[in-house]
């Protein structure tokens, strides 16, 4: 069973960038694509991009393509989302899950852009 924590969040002016990481502890997690969520204020969760298990693609919503980069270090079991460009609407808490399991949720990590 893999467990992951999220970290990295803060509080940043528009422009700016963050790097959040998710760091797995147990379980094979070089063998898991890892997704970035995001749930912002009075939204659902939504997808943000995810990362296949060897980090040989990446994928990503529309709505942060070009913007956000995702990059995993299986020899430190953590996986990356780097986030540049930071908009108001990019304020909201930043989950990582394993791809397509049911895993709960973490608490996450809040990023807040100040405009």
């Amino acid at each position: 069973q893999v467990d992951l924590v999220e970290s990295g969040g803060g509080l940043v002016q528009a422009g700016g960038s963050l790097r959040l990481s998710c760091a797995a502890s147990g379980g094979a997690f070089s063998t898991y694509a890892v997704g970035w969520f995001r749930r912002a204020p009075g939204q659902e969760r939504n997808f943000v991009g995810a990362i296949t298990d060897d980090g040989g693609k990446t994928y990503f919503a529309a709505s942060v393509k070009d913007q956000f980069t995702i990059s995993r270090d299986n020899a430190k079991n953590t996986v990356f989302l780097q986030m540049n460009s930071l908009k108001p609407e990019d304020t909201a808490v930043y989950f990582c899950n394993i791809v397509g399991s049911n895993k709960p949720w973490g608490q996450g990590t809040q990023v807040t852009v100040s405009s």
